[in-house]
């Protein structure tokens, strides 16, 4: 089951992820990284298993470096997990969903 997460800009960023009252998972990709393309239905699918207990918002960092820039995001894929309008945790580069319920399973 996967479900398609949708994409925030500079401009929405503070409702889809500051004041969304639940853990949100952010995406930063590019279209042409191949990883950023491995990773995707990932995350789709974890987040997709927990319901409402979180969302995901991706963000492109080519459409929106000043987001990119705000989170020091170097490398792609980054995830963010934001717990209360705040970066938790992080996570670099291709991981499993394994790795991903790990990381962000203590924060639900």
């Amino acid at each position: 089951m996967t479900q398609t997460i949708a994409a925030t800009t500079t401009a929405t960023f503070r409702d889809d992820v500051s004041t969304a009252g639940r853990p949100v998972l952010v995406d930063f990709y590019a279209d042409w990284c191949a990883p950023c393309k491995a990773v995707q239905p990932i995350v789709e699918n974890f987040v997709a298993g927990l319901g409402e207990q979180m969302a995901a918002v991706k963000v492109d960092v080519d459409q929106e470096p000043e987001l990119a820039a705000r989170f020091g995001i170097r490398s792609i894929p980054t995830l963010l997990l934001f717990k209360d309008g705040k970066p938790v945790e992080t996570i670099i580069g291709l991981t499993s969903k394994e790795n991903l319920s790990s990381v962000i399973s203590s924060h639900l």
